[in-house]
């Protein structure tokens, strides 16, 4: 009996190894012979999330197959990962080929079963059918081609593992909202423990086919469960009350996440209102590389578009007084509803781009930035020229007055400006700080005004290296770019016989390296708007409204001919969704 138990279970094997030989494209052309054979000398294994399959330099030991599961591709001297293979694919194939040792390693990105197909099987195949080689050959040529063409475009985030720090935390309510946020991209599956933690690791692979995206909640421990769901994940959020003591998170978590190219963000959760220092001091606890405020459902849907990577990033470029632009540009996005969900900038750039962070109005912008631009001269307080014609003390008070002591920190969209690092010859990127301090370093107009020194460091403004800082937001990957370019038209310095002043001059000459860097920056851009400001002078600050309403005007009739642009919409009710989340809060309650 035990006899036939393993002969039957033995059948089973060879059946199962012979369907997923069968499911990989790159063997379609296959005999049901050459399969077999395949089949026959395949070895089945398990292989967790984490592990290695093999190192960059180790001997070839055969060809593999994902029957379920995920693997990313890490190429020696590369900090991320460079491409995935996914289910029913293959690799390690060049290493056959060539009989040389492995170019790259390989680590599953999710609990995965391999079918290990040795080399003399592959020998042994291989002298018997030209098909078989023929057809790795073949896979090895595609896969070498999309990497000459550098632009190894990872599958975008879908599996994210949401981890709470304590339980008091209504994990339920908020995985059942951000659920419907997801619902509203494509299909999505909310997982627990109840429903899960029996599964093999092929259930969870089905799971993730026959969805968009997956959500998985774990527990507020480093139980069984919540490694099992960071070992699943693309993306982890750590999940904190804003008001709460901050406490670090399960051990290992994250690192084990990172370690695998996964995603470790942070989400706060105020109450009612934004709580000032909260990231401050759990940033502390977490060290990730994003934090996301959530006090209300359009706080939500940011952080879903932002995880899903279908955000929208505005950044705005420098120009003087033509940055007023911006404003009119911001309000012609805002009424056609189109989400700013990350937002940069240089120069006067920075300066809007922190208005909208905080979370200001179209109307308390232009206010704003009437009084501290029309109503007065921003930079006339001029002394003798040691370091800058200017002590760019009046700037310093003029921004301090708007933005107080206001931190990056605690604005509600993620934001980040840049300075010239005259230090280290680099762009110099602004995510924490003061917002004051950061601004006053990348206005920093050389010459015009004196630099602002941060250790050994000399920041100038920005625009001296990268007005239009679009690779900045590229590297923050939020999902689509927007590019607005104010500096883009020729200058009118002098033009007509005008007399010209010195500070003209050094504004000018500071960006007389803009055409060929912003033209460098436009291709990053999905979207690049340029008003025409032809017009407007760079110091003409009592031009504010024409230079608003240009801005306005052109943004306006050029988002009629971008309907790909992503629009917000109301949200659609989900229905179930209240139930799905008293049973869910009904087992953590159970648990704990």
């Amino acid at each position: 009996m035990a006899l036939d138990e393993e002969q039957a279970g033995a059948a089973h094997e060879m059946r199962r190894a012979i369907d997923c030989l069968r499911d990989c494209a790159d063997l379609a052309e296959m005999d049901p012979a050459t399969l077999e054979a395949l089949a026959a000398g395949a070895v089945h294994f398990s292989l967790p999330a984490g592990s290695v399959l093999f190192e960059s330099g180790s001997a070839p030991d055969g060809v593999y197959l994902v029957a379920s599961g995920r693997l990313g591709v890490k190429t020696l001297g590369q900090a991320r990962l460079t491409a995935e293979i996914e289910h029913n694919e293959l690799v390690g194939e060049a290493g056959w080929l060539l009989k040389e040792p492995r170019s790259a390693a390989v680590l599953a990105l999710r609990d995965s079963e391999i079918l290990l197909v040795p080399n003399c099987v592959l020998d042994a195949i291989a002298a018997q059918s030209s098909h078989f080689s023929l057809a790795l050959a073949r896979l090895c040529a595609r896969r070498l081609h999309r990497s000459n063409r550098q632009d190894p475009a990872l599958k975008r985030a879908r599996v994210f593992a949401i981890v709470p720090n304590s339980i008091e935390i209504d994990v339920a309510g908020f995985a059942t909202r951000l659920v419907a946020e997801f619902v509203r991209a494509g299909r999505t599956e909310l997982v627990w423990d109840a429903r899960a933690s029996t599964h093999t690791a092929a259930w969870f692979n089905r799971i993730e086919e026959l969805n968009d995206y997956v959500v998985y909640v774990a527990d507020p421990s480093a139980s069984g469960w919540t490694r099992q769901c960071c070992r699943q994940a693309d993306a982890v959020l750590l999940l904190a009350p804003a008001g709460g003591r901050p406490n670090p998170w399960p051990g290992g978590i994250a690192e084990a996440a990172l370690e695998r190219g996964a995603r470790v963000e942070l989400a706060l959760l105020h109450d009612e209102r934004l709580e000032i220092g909260a990231a401050a001091r759990w940033l502390q606890a977490a060290p990730v590389a994003s934090h996301h405020h959530v006090v209300d459902t359009a706080d939500l849907g940011r952080l879903a578009r932002f995880l899903t990577r279908r955000g929208v990033g505005l950044v705005l470029s420098g120009g003087g007084a033509r940055g007023f632009a911006h404003l009119g540009v911001i309000r012609a996005l805002r009424e056609a509803c189109v989400p700013i969900d990350f937002v940069g900038g240089s120069s006067i750039g920075s300066i809007i781009a922190a208005g909208v962070a905080i979370g200001w109005s179209d109307e308390e912008m232009q206010l704003r930035y009437r009084r501290s631009f029309v109503a007065t001269n921003p930079v006339n307080d001029y002394t003798f020229p040691w370091v800058a014609l200017t002590r760019g003390h009046k700037v310093a008070r003029l921004l301090q007055r708007e933005y107080g002591d206001a931190m990056i920190e605690d604005l509600r969209r993620p934001f980040f400006c840049v300075s010239a690092n005259l230090t280290t010859g680099r762009v110099a990127e602004h995510r924490a700080g003061r917002v004051v301090d950061a601004l006053r370093a990348s206005v920093a107009i050389p010459g015009v005004m004196p630099p602002v020194h941060r250790g050994e460091d000399v920041l100038v403004d920005g625009a001296a290296i990268n007005n239009l800082p679009v690779d900045i937001m590229q590297s923050h990957a939020p999902g689509l770019v927007i590019g607005s370019d104010v500096g883009a038209d020729r200058f009118a310095l002098g033009r007509g016989g005008r007399r010209i002043n010195i500070i003209q001059i050094l504004m000018h000459s500071s960006m007389i390296n803009h055409a060929q860097s912003a033209a460098a920056q436009a291709k990053l851009a999905d979207v690049l708007l340029k008003p025409p400001l032809a017009n407007v002078d760079l110091l003409n600050w009592r031009a504010f409204d024409r230079a608003i309403q240009a801005g306005y005007e052109y943004a306006r009739a050029a988002l009629e001919t971008l309907p790909q642009l992503p629009r917000l919409t109301t949200p659609a009710a989900r229905p179930g969704s209240s139930s799905l989340a008293a049973e869910l809060q009904r087992r953590l309650a159970a648990q704990f």
